[in-house]
């Protein structure tokens, strides 16, 4: 019985040791297995989205090694080598992703992808050159990310007027008050823009910005006196006397004036102020006549004031004779004189003052009441004489 005990205890010892060599043999072969396919991998450098990474793959193409790392490749991506290349040891592969943005450029808007780092390298690849004046918003260094606005406003040449000062001038404003506020250019309440704030600009657009200004100027200017005049009847007719010497006034006007570009353009009465008043002339008038009693065998010596014209022998209407029958063309320097006959007889002889001695030997249509015509030879001699009141002495 003893006997039979211990050959079943070897029996299950020998099966124990078994099952542990074959368990043993089972991890060896595993572990063999799994080195030996670890093994074979190919070591591949990656940079993807400028992150650099080192990985083991047994990928067959560039493809499959995206496809492993759950990385779906697109068209628009850069990729360094092509998707069906074979996958090699020590291969460097280069992902960059595109990115989608939105560009505008004169109002015209477009959808694009790029794998640009920045907007410069953007308007690069899009082959878009800016000009010395030319706006880009983003700035051309910062960074390209995905969903980005890029505006690309071209500059356009225009005219400034400011106050008088004309300029060309380059910009990429929209209207004339997005011009002007980049221009730096502040306005006056007065000041006029012309065409207005909210006008579109462009290219070859002439904005006007007139400076106003209102001032006030005061000047003084002086009054005229008027010259009255009064009759007298203790001065002989014809004779002035002035009685009060007249004086001129003086007053302030104070107007307000519009300038526009430093020019004038009007200027408007808005206050008068008057500070010293004006005196008028006064300017007495001689109505007393000498009456005069003139006959041929008048009492001589009598003296009066008459008003004088003159007259030549070549007059319209005149027929170069008087009306005593002196012809006047055949004795140019005769002294006559043309009278009324009511108030100085024909043939009265008289002392002119200013023309000398003379005779009453003519009578005109307009010489009436206390008036005479003086001959002259010339009309020059006549004009000269003109229109006068003059003393008279009756002689005889």
């Amino acid at each position: 019985m003893i006997q039979n005990m211990k050959n079943l205890f070897s029996k299950s010892m020998s099966k124990k040791r078994l099952a542990v060599i074959t368990a043993s043999l089972v991890v060896f072969a595993s572990t063999l297995g799994v080195l030996t396919y670890e093994g074979t991998k190919e070591t591949v450098a990656l940079t993807l989205d400028g992150e650099k990474r080192v990985i083991e793959t047994h990928a067959d193409t560039v493809e499959e090694l995206f496809n492993d790392l759950d990385i779906s490749l697109h068209s628009e991506d850069y990729l360094s080598h092509k998707r069906d290349t074979r996958v090699k040891d020590n291969l460097k592969i280069v992902w960059k992703p595109a990115k989608q943005v939105q560009m505008v450029v004169d109002n015209e808007k477009k959808t694009i992808w790029t794998t640009a780092d920045t907007v410069a390298d953007l308007l690069i690849e899009q082959n878009i050159a800016l000009k010395e004046f030319d706006e880009v918003v983003p700035k051309p260094d910062k960074a390209i990310k995905s969903n980005m606005d890029i505006a690309i406003e071209k500059a356009f040449q225009l005219t400034l007027n400011n106050g008088g000062k004309k300029e060309k001038v380059w910009t990429t404003s929209t209207t004339v008050a997005d011009f002007l506020a980049g221009q730096g250019i502040t306005l006056q309440p007065l000041d006029r823009v012309e065409p207005t704030l909210d006008t579109s600009v462009k290219a070859n657009t002439v904005v006007n910005v007139v400076r106003i200004e209102k001032v006030t100027d005061v000047v003084e200017e002086p009054i005229s006196f008027a010259v009255v005049k009064k009759k007298d009847a203790k001065l002989p007719k014809g004779k002035e006397k002035i009685v009060s010497t007249g004086q001129k006034g003086l007053m302030t006007k104070e107007y307000e004036v519009v300038f526009e570009n430093g020019k004038e353009v009007s200027r408007k009465l808005i206050n008068k102020n008057y500070i010293k008043d004006k005196k008028d002339q006064i300017v007495a008038v001689g109505t007393k006549v000498n009456k005069v009693q003139v006959s041929r065998g008048a009492e001589t010596g009598e003296e009066y004031y008459v008003t004088s014209t003159a007259y030549t022998a070549n007059c319209n209407g005149c027929s170069g004779f008087t009306a005593t029958g002196i012809n006047l063309h055949q004795n140019p320097n005769i002294k006559v004189i043309a009278v009324d006959p009511r108030v100085i007889p024909l043939g009265t002889k008289v002392y002119v003052e200013g023309y000398g001695y003379a005779v009453a030997a003519d009578t005109g249509s307009a010489v009436k009441g206390y008036k005479i015509d003086v001959f002259f030879a010339t009309k020059a001699e006549a004009y000269r004489w003109g229109r006068r009141t003059i003393k008279i002495k009756i002689l005889q």
